[in-house]
């Protein structure tokens, strides 16, 4: 029997508590335990523990770092027995940063706090997704993405106020108007485009020379899944497509996205490219797909690991999906 892979970023840890989160009392009870771990993050990147970077470096709530802090830490839940938290510690300039990396599709910058010991950097989080252990990976994607909706929304879109911290991270609410606002998801669906032996592959000018991935698109109001998958297909490539059928989702907090996956059956072969949103797209064959994912492809490389690209790929060729 083939062992299904778990999608990077899915993963549930012990509980997230969320009937805790009003209760300010019961936070405030358990920041001060000394069993309580703390999950700093600088600018998106979590602190990562070790050569290997399978772990997230966890703090003790006294620890120096936590001084940047400027908001409330989020509630994350608990995880093998300790109550756990995240920090933003943004306001922490590093001696020597390097903003050019920033935003990039690959950034393989790390920073270390002069408070922190030898082995312990913030990374980016695209690039531990196939090291971190599930658990890890979830509450870290999960605290990322709460944190840039915090970034962008400190006023009320209702008057324009300030706006403050509340639900232990977890909503905002505006002092001025009393209106509550929550975290925003953005659904994307992001699909395998199938016909036969062969799958339709875009590529964006802005990926690294020679990647392709599946194609994708955000949902629009008033839309189904379904729907978004086949004008999306359309509107990319020319390509009219049916028999759409959901796989898996995937967390993506670049900015707040779930990735939604999707595979369809394509009705015609010819490719009408909108060079707006695509530089290329082409069919491949399953022999031609092996070759990619074991990066010996002469022109084509493969999408990130540990995207949900990636994933729809090997499932598509392991016959988990078709």
């Amino acid at each position: 029997m083939t062992v299904q892979r778990e999608i990077v970023f899915s993963a549930e840890w012990d509980g997230r508590r969320a009937e805790l989160r009003r209760d300010s009392a019961s936070i405030e009870a358990l920041q001060a335990e000394p069993g309580t771990l703390v999950l700093p993050l600088w600018r998106g990147r979590p602190l990562v523990d070790g050569d290997a970077r399978e772990g997230l470096a966890w703090l003790a709530p006294d620890h120096p770092v936590l001084r940047h802090a400027r908001d409330a830490w989020i509630y994350l839940g608990d995880h093998a027995g300790h109550a756990r938290f995240a920090a933003d510690v943004s306001s922490w300039v590093p001696v020597e940063l390097d903003t050019a990396a920033f935003g990039g599709f690959i950034d393989p910058t790390e920073y270390q706090h002069p408070d922190l010991p030898e082995g312990q950097v913030f990374a980016e989080l695209r690039g531990l997704m196939v090291t971190l252990e599930a658990p890890d990976a979830a509450m870290a994607s999960t605290a990322r993405g709460l944190m840039n909706w915090h970034r962008s929304h400190r006023f009320c879109s209702s008057c324009g106020q300030p706006s403050v911290v509340a639900q232990s991270g977890w909503q905002r609410l505006c002092p001025s108007c009393n209106a509550s606002h929550f975290p925003r998801t953005d659904p994307v669906v992001i699909m395998l485009v199938l016909r036969g032996n062969r799958v339709l592959l875009g590529r964006s000018p802005h990926w690294p020379e020679g990647m392709y991935s599946a194609l994708a698109g955000f949902v629009e109001p008033g839309e189904t899944l379904e729907a978004a998958v086949r004008r999306e297909v359309f509107e990319e490539t020319g390509v009219r497509c049916d028999d759409v059928r959901y796989v898996a989702g995937q967390p993506w907090s670049w900015p707040n996205s779930l990735m939604l996956g999707f595979v369809a059956e394509a009705q015609d072969e010819a490719i009408t490219l909108d060079p707006v949103e695509l530089e290329d797209a082409r069919w491949l064959s399953r022999e031609e797909m092996v070759d990619v994912m074991a990066g010996v492809h002469p022109d084509v490389r493969r999408p990130r690991a540990g995207a949900i690209a990636y994933e729809l790929v090997m499932r598509w060729l392991a016959g988990t999906i078709r």
